[in-house]
């Protein structure tokens, strides 16, 4: 069995920082895009970075570049989402996701195994 373990959400103070890690087991995913997506109440769940499992290349979401940070352990296939200068409207739901190709990383619609997702509030 495939299963993502995320941890690290809370609620914190916006221009706080926050680390959210999530940890695959059952399944390698050296060779595969690992990301993390949002998902704000009433709104769809949005990009938010990625990270390529073969070359370590990222990308990141728009409203989240250059305060957000993504990195990973391969051989324990794992990745972490340093966010810094947290903002409220950062407040969301998130999922760890795993098994896309990086061509495909900006769609949620290619990762084949998703975490249960953890919360993130910012307070203003």
């Amino acid at each position: 069995q495939v299963n993502l373990v995320e941890s690290g959400g809370g609620l914190v103070q916006a221009g706080d920082s926050l680390t959210l890690s999530c940890t695959a087991s059952g399944r390698s995913f050296s060779s595969y895009a690992m990301g993390w997506f949002r998902q704000a109440p009433g709104k769809n769940r949005e990009f938010v970075a990625a990270i390529s499992g073969i070359s370590g290349n990222t990308d990141y979401g728009i409203s989240v570049k250059g305060r957000f940070t993504i990195s990973n352990d391969i051989t324990k296939s794992a990745v972490q989402l340093r966010m810094d200068s947290l903002k409220p409207e950062d407040t969301a739901t998130y999922y760890c996701a795993a098994g896309a190709r990086w061509g495909r990383r900006l769609s949620a619609l290619d990762y084949d195994v998703w975490g249960q997702g953890t919360q993130v509030t910012v307070s203003s």
